[in-house]
């Protein structure tokens, strides 16, 4: 464990099509990025100065902004000047009573406007944050985020998108679990130098991501993703593996990715592991059996306290490390007797399936981001008309207010 930094050459060991190259491409087509549709919305112009003058004069009376207010700013940035000045205003509502009625339609403006004036750090840095501004992304915000820095080959802020999209649960769009996949293995077969925290993360995405496809790339990113996981068990502990993270706190995800290997000795739809996600486990599972059986304790304090802090638990998983190991020997003979190993590498298949598959994938998406346009905009209609609504019925007081000072 005292080597729990150190940087393993797991991902792209095999020889032959590992070290292929992956032609670069744009993933998302013209017509998803297409702003058009965006554009073409009722214009609501704006003076941020005085938009600006009227949210600091209700926080100083202790009242709070309308969403439609923070709306209206967002949708009127004009400059990379002014997103600074809408983020200030994101962060002061999403800590003011109102907190909760942030749009939909806001938080979609404030990434294109990200886009658009060049500030993605500004989106990446309240997405990260989004407990403190309010930022939870929708499939299609998310997508169009992640795009912009798959085609600069940006795939360590791509994953930023990808693990947060992971925190939220939200991967039912096919055309999400298809981007998070590519950016996952691209990331991987740059084999990065990874802190335990960064292999938990993406031990999740993996997995979460993975169960979504039924094929030979979701088969093979389950597998993967539950060795990541089986090794910060091993290590960390099960609590190290679930704590603020969407995953179960029973202990076994070396076990469980075992189970997937055993599925798949049963299974008789042509799908495959690939062989390189198999050696990978092959490693964490032969690593963590020889570090962990070593008679001698480490003399380094910080890891002794680990130790203690290990639970029952975690220490029987640590004993089941040899039973696993001579399973896993055994379904690698039967797989491997059967046909079940992919050569091709993960990157290889993933870069396949999406371009098989996305260009289907989008044409429902468009159309759904088409109709949740049509939604927001009756709802910010809604809100105006309530808007002058509530305008009148003050006007209309405070004037009865002044006759009756008058008459009195």
């Amino acid at each position: 464990m005292a080597a729990w930094l150190r940087r393993y050459s797991l991902l792209g060991s095999s020889g032959g099509v590992a070290g292929r190259t992956v032609t670069k491409r744009c993933l998302l087509s013209a017509a998803y990025l297409d702003s058009t549709k965006w554009d073409q919305r009722k214009k609501d112009p704006q003076s941020l100065a005085e938009l600006a003058a009227q949210m600091d004069m209700t926080y100083e009376k202790k009242l709070p902004v309308s969403s439609l207010t923070v709306s209206r700013f967002v949708d009127n940035i004009s400059s990379r000047e002014e997103i600074d000045q809408a983020e200030y205003y994101l962060y002061k509502f999403r800590h003011s009573p109102n907190c909760w009625y942030l749009r939909d339609w806001t938080i979609h403006s404030w990434i294109r406007q990200c886009l658009k004036y060049n500030a993605r750090d500004k989106a990446l840095h309240t997405l990260r944050n989004k407990v403190q501004y309010g930022i939870f992304l929708d499939n299609f915000t998310a997508n169009i985020l992640m795009d912009s820095f798959i085609k600069e080959d940006d795939y360590s802020n791509a994953l930023v998108v990808g693990n947060e999209l992971m925190l939220q649960e939200t991967f039912d769009e096919n055309c999400t679990q298809l981007l998070c996949l590519y950016v996952l293995h691209k990331y991987l077969h740059s084999k990065p130098e990874l802190k335990w925290e960064d292999e938990r993360n993406l031990g999740a995405s993996l997995f979460l991501f993975g169960l979504k496809q039924n094929n030979t790339v979701g088969l093979s990113s389950r597998l993967l993703g539950l060795a990541f996981l089986g090794k910060i068990e091993v290590y960390k502990g099960i609590r190290a593996v679930y704590t603020k993270m969407p995953l179960i706190w029973t202990p076994g995800y070396l076990n469980r990715a075992l189970n997937v290997m055993e599925d798949m000795k049963k299974s008789s739809d042509g799908t495959k592991l690939c062989k390189e996600a198999v050696d990978t486990m092959a490693t964490i599972l032969e690593t963590a059996a020889l570090e962990t059986s070593e008679s001698t304790v480490t003399e380094e304090s910080e890891e002794t306290k680990q130790e203690d802090e290990l639970t029952e638990e975690d220490h029987n998983e640590r004993s089941n490390l040899a039973g696993y190991l001579n399973k896993f020997k055994e379904l690698c003979v039967e797989l491997e007797t059967l046909g079940k190993f992919e050569a091709e590498t993960l990157l290889t298949q993933t870069d396949k399936l999406v371009k098989e598959n996305l260009a289907a994938s989008e044409a429902d998406e468009i159309l759904n981001y088409e109709k949740k346009l049509e939604k927001w905009e009756e709802e910010r209609a809604g809100l105006i008309q309530r808007e002058k609504e509530l305008r009148e019925k003050a006007r209309q007081e405070k004037e009865a207010r002044l006759a009756a000072k008058a008459a009195n």
